[in-house]
């Protein structure tokens, strides 16, 4: 445990700060609107927000959900995906502490964030966050060595090689964008581990899907994100994944 209280309120900080920016990207990317230009607005009215309704999280509580110009309802997603943010940098820094790994990985969860919530809404991956994902990580992996190229790479092919073949067989039930995905993925997990988030990703999928079906949520013929499931299996990889192996082949013998 790295418990440097000032670091993890400073963590806290920048991953709400940078929760708020995700949310921007994750309302106008889908839209094909610019991430930087305009300025920071109510999609509703369209005015432009002050420094206090910056704040994330407390300027949500404070205008209790509601814009302060027009009393528009303000969705529930931006405060989660602040928290969210935060959260994952929080858990990040407390499983691997002030190193290489660190700063690898918290990119990575940055990119999953938006990677889910656009999923889930729009039922798209778009490419470009992919191709960001790679962007960052190739410096990254340069600079920081948290792999070795070898394993990046073989991740990379193992985890798209594997997820095209299953969009194959599926006949379109999964999307190119979760192929994309899956290659993003085995980039920053590497060989083998990407597995593991793959089949923790199937797992939860499996088990969500089946549930929804069940209570009547969703019915056979609609369309459950695979992405979100993708994101959630290289979370608990990236934070339990060398101990859950090491649980399994210890029950083998």
């Amino acid at each position: 445990m790295f418990l440097h209280w000032p670091l993890i309120l400073m963590l806290s900080i920048v991953g709400l700060l940078l929760g708020s920016f995700l949310n921007v990207v994750i309302h106008r990317l889908p839209r094909g609107e610019s991430i930087v230009f305009p300025p920071s607005h109510c999609p509703r009215c369209g005015a432009r927000l002050g420094p206090l309704e910056l704040i994330p999280v407390v300027s949500y509580i404070v205008q209790k959900g509601r814009c302060r110009h027009c009393r528009a309802s303000i969705s529930w997603r931006y405060p989660l995906v602040e928290l969210v943010t935060a959260g994952l940098f929080l858990l990040f820094y407390l499983r691997y502490g002030p190193s290489p790994q660190f700063l690898f990985y918290a990119s990575l969860a940055t990119l999953l964030v938006p990677v889910t919530f656009i999923d889930l809404e729009h039922q798209i991956i778009p490419n470009s966050l992919n191709l960001t994902g790679l962007a960052v990580g190739l410096p990254l992996l340069l600079w920081l060595r948290p792999l070795t190229w070898s394993q990046a790479l073989l991740g990379l092919v193992a985890g798209g090689g594997l997820l095209l073949v299953v969009a194959t067989l599926s006949w379109g039930g999964m999307g190119g964008g979760d192929v994309k995905l899956a290659g993003v993925l085995g980039f920053y997990l590497g060989w083998p581990l990407v597995l593991l988030a793959l089949l923790l990703a199937f797992v939860a999928g499996a088990l969500i899907g089946l549930f929804l079906l069940a209570t009547r949520i969703k019915g056979r013929r609609d369309f459950i994100p695979f992405g979100p499931f993708l994101a959630l299996g290289a979370i608990i990889t990236l934070l339990a994944g060398p101990e859950m192996v090491v649980w399994y082949l210890s029950h083998l013998r």
